[in-house]
């Protein structure tokens, strides 16, 4: 834990041309998240400003270009580039992409560099921000080379969290990709994250079929029986309680998913259509199973009302909460496995009960 009360919420500013000033100047415009954490966003102060002036959305910000500057209690932007930039809302541009990419990536060494304690970053455009440095499918892919551990993709609210065994693949490769050994990685990773992120002692975790209805004994495919069901069964014989394989077609209209800590689907629209479904604009999008904290809203640079002043900043205030609920519940994990004995910190202990009770009010 660092020796300073608050801790620090690096943010990457997104798209220029789409939503993502927007919703993080409204979600810093409550004073209460400054009191619970010191936001960095890397951008570039000359910028934000004029994001902030044409949305009227009037917070103070303060320009930084050292770490040791940022202020507790200020909406600090550390200067990633200091040229003007011309914003084109609602245009996908090589510029805006460009931008896009340098925020991202020196958020991303920030957090290597103990610099800030957690990153959220706001939408990007998956086409316009690929280049020679950047070849990645999604900011996941690229926190997953960057940072150790496994990543998987969770999608996260307080009632529900939808993992994926395969996240950005084309539909004709999934099954491909489901092997014996991703099945494991995934659910150890996931078993692993509702643990020591979410303390949840014994988590029972749901595994989604690959097929339609489990591939119906091999009439519509035998990937569930060859690969998906004799995987699950050498999880069990570890102690894990992980159950399934389920027809995904019913699985959540029936309310099955409640009876479990997280699920588990073979691939992207799998989950993420029923998770969006029941909870668009509070979700949020967790990179687990990685050694730093990253979140993310769970919708894209809306480019349709990008500059109306339209946005709405749910999913991204619930994805800086979500950062610091994680990055204090990880710290209490720690604390406890390297010493059972040890009392918990007072610090860490008074901002997770801060942010129960303020969330409640």
């Amino acid at each position: 834990m660092k020796k300073e009360q608050k801790i620090r919420v690096g943010i990457s500013i997104g798209d220029l041309n789409g939503i993502g000033a927007e919703v993080v100047l409204k979600t810093f415009s409550e004073s209460m998240l400054l009191e619970m954490c010191t936001p960095i966003i890397f951008a570039s102060v000359k910028t934000v400003s004029y994001v902030n002036k044409h949305l009227n959305t009037e917070v103070s910000l303060f320009g930084i270009d050292a770490f040791a500057k940022a202020l507790p209690g200020k909406i600090n932007v550390y200067n990633v580039w200091k040229e003007g930039v011309e914003i084109d809302w609602g245009a996908p541009t090589a510029e805006a992409g460009d931008y896009a990419l340098q925020s991202f990536t020196t958020g991303v060494k920030a957090l290597k560099d103990g610099d800030v304690d957690v990153l959220v970053t706001a939408p990007i455009n998956k086409s316009n921000i690929q280049g020679d440095d950047f070849a990645f499918p999604g900011h996941t892919d690229y926190l997953a080379q960057e940072l150790e551990g496994d990543a998987m993709m969770l999608m996260i609210t307080d009632t529900l969290k939808v993992g994926l065994l395969t996240d950005h693949v084309a539909v004709k490769d999934v099954a491909a990709a489901i092997t014996p050994e991703v099945i494991t990685k995934k659910v150890h990773t996931l078993y692993q994250t509702l643990k020591r992120d979410f303390g949840i002692d014994k988590p029972k975790i749901a595994l989604l079929g690959i097929n339609p209805h489990v591939g119906d004994n091999g009439v519509i495919g035998d990937d569930d029986d060859k690969v998906l069901i004799p995987t699950l069964e050498e999880i069990r014989k570890e102690g894990k309680l992980v159950y399934g394989p389920y027809a995904a077609d019913s699985f959540f209209g029936s309310g099955n998913y409640k009876n479990f800590d997280a699920i588990i689907a073979a691939y992207h629209d799998q989950g993420l259509i029923p998770f969006k479904t029941l909870s668009f604009g509070k979700g949020v999008n967790y990179t687990a199973g990685l050694s730093h904290i990253r979140t993310s809203p769970d919708h894209g640079t809306a480019y349709e009302i990008a500059g109306k002043g339209e946005a709405e900043p749910g999913s991204f205030r619930e994805a800086v909460y979500k950062a610091i609920d994680i990055y204090a519940r990880r710290s209490q994990y720690d604390i406890l496995s390297e010493n059972p004995l040890q009392p918990l910190s007072k610090k860490v202990m008074a901002r997770a009960g801060k942010r129960r009770d303020q969330r409640r009010s």
